[in-house]
């Protein structure tokens, strides 16, 4: 091994790095945005809550659950070490530049901030939801990295998760911004550009 490539350790450490300056970048940009004129109920949060609170425990514990969870599909090599560390890098890097784009505007529920600004600028440019397409490159990484069949039900689940908020989200801003979302929904796929 060349003196410049990192320990398997370093690799292996790249993924929970990831996700821990994630949760550090989001509770620290949380106390700074707008105040909310709408926010919807906990019965609505919940819909999709759950569902990600399922994908993260696959994710994180699917190699000790029963069969079939814990089924290998992906071989523990070197090269798939790498290309999950890099995968789970970019998906930080994308979430980080959207949420940093949405400045003010950002909320973890359905919200409408106090002067709204629609964003299309920065990765609004080629998805009208980068910060799910970057945590889902996040769980699609982390799922790689451990290998097992419960991660993969893991990135489905946040899929679905996601699929359900954003479409929320969606009403809301056509309600708010009628003809202008409506004209970029037509020029900008919702979460992985150029196809969906």
């Amino acid at each position: 091994m060349s003196r410049f490539m990192p320990s398997p350790s370093l690799l292996a450490d790249i993924i929970p790095a990831c996700w821990i300056l994630f949760s550090v970048i989001w509770l620290l940009a949380a106390a700074s945005t707008k105040r909310s004129i709408y926010r919807e109920s906990g019965a609505q949060r919940l819909r999709y809550w759950i569902l990600l609170v399922l994908a993260y425990l696959l994710l994180t514990r699917g190699h000790r659950l029963p069969y079939p969870f814990n089924v290998r599909i992906v071989p523990a090599t070197e090269t798939v070490e790498w290309m999950a560390g890099i995968l789970c890098i970019a998906g930080l890097a994308f979430c980080v530049w959207a949420r940093a784009t949405l400045g003010r505007n950002w909320s973890g529920t359905i919200t409408l901030k106090e002067g709204h600004e629609l964003i299309e600028r920065g990765p609004y440019r080629f998805v009208r939801h980068p910060i799910y397409t970057g945590l889902l490159a996040m769980f699609l990484a982390t799922a790689i990295a451990f290998g097992y069949l419960g991660g993969i039900v893991a990135v489905i689940l946040a899929f679905a998760s996601f699929w359900i908020k954003l479409s929320e989200e969606e009403r809301l801003m056509l309600q708010q911004f009628p003809d202008q979302y409506q004209s970029y929904q037509q020029r900008v796929k919702r979460i992985i550009p150029f196809v969906l």
